[in-house]
């Protein structure tokens, strides 16, 4: 997917990424400080905001193709089975029992198949929502904030469905976080925004490990986190 003069005027806050590219079937980070427009960035990436000019060449992925999961997950008002089930049948795709009772039991749900979702805790809630995304094999998940308030459990269950599901049938991801130590896990590639744009693009080491780039350092300086070589 490749992103060339995209802007966007909210009130005070200008998006306006020149270019940025994020290479198909890899797991790509995009950290920042609160309000660099990284939310923004996404919701527009999901067409759920119209940019004011620019383009996304989504390279041939339409809107069924991608799926979004955020800090607070949407759920319906219903059992936990049929929120997970329904994006297969928006699409029209078959419902393969043995697929669900999989992604249940990854999720350590399967227990929980017909309970009222919104019963759930919050961290179960999290993990359906996820399981969601996944289970009509989408080609693009963008995950906002989805890592943060985890538990660690929980988080180390949604790093190793990330790195199965790369090692057995490769999409893209975007993961946006300020959990720094999964983006160092999980990504291939790490995007840095400031001010509205994507300023820097490198692997976590060159940007973890032996950033150049004044404001990734100055930024890393006032995170809790310290990368060694």
């Amino acid at each position: 997917m490749k992103i060339t003069d995209l802007k966007k005027q909210q009130g005070s806050f200008a998006l306006n990424i020149k270019n940025a590219n994020f290479e198909q079937g890899k797991v790509h980070g995009i950290i920042g400080s609160n309000g660099s427009g990284k939310t923004t960035l996404s919701k527009i990436i999901m067409g759920n905001l119209q940019a004011d000019s620019g383009s996304i060449d989504y390279q041939g992925l339409t809107p069924r193709d991608i799926t979004m999961t955020g800090q607070r997950p949407y759920l319906m008002h219903t059992n936990v089975y049929n929120n997970l089930v329904y994006p297969l049948k928006v699409r029209g795709h078959n419902i393969d029992e043995t697929v669900v009772d999989y992604w249940l039991e990854k999720a350590g749900l399967q227990d929980k198949k017909k309970q009222y979702a919104l019963s759930l805790s919050s961290g179960e809630q999290q993990k359906l929502s996820f399981i969601r995304a996944l289970i009509f094999k989408p080609k693009l998940i963008i995950v906002d904030e989805t890592l943060s308030n985890l538990d660690p459990d929980s988080a180390d269950l949604f790093e190793r469905l990330i790195l199965e599901q790369q090692q057995k049938d490769p999409i893209t991801w975007i993961t946006i976080s300020h959990q720094l130590v999964h983006i160092k896990k999980i990504c291939d590639m790490v995007h840095f925004m400031e001010k509205g744009d994507i300023i820097e693009s490198a692997t976590p080491q060159d940007m973890f490990v032996n950033p150049t780039n004044p404001s990734v350092i100055r930024y890393l300086s006032n995170t809790e986190v310290s990368f060694k070589k």
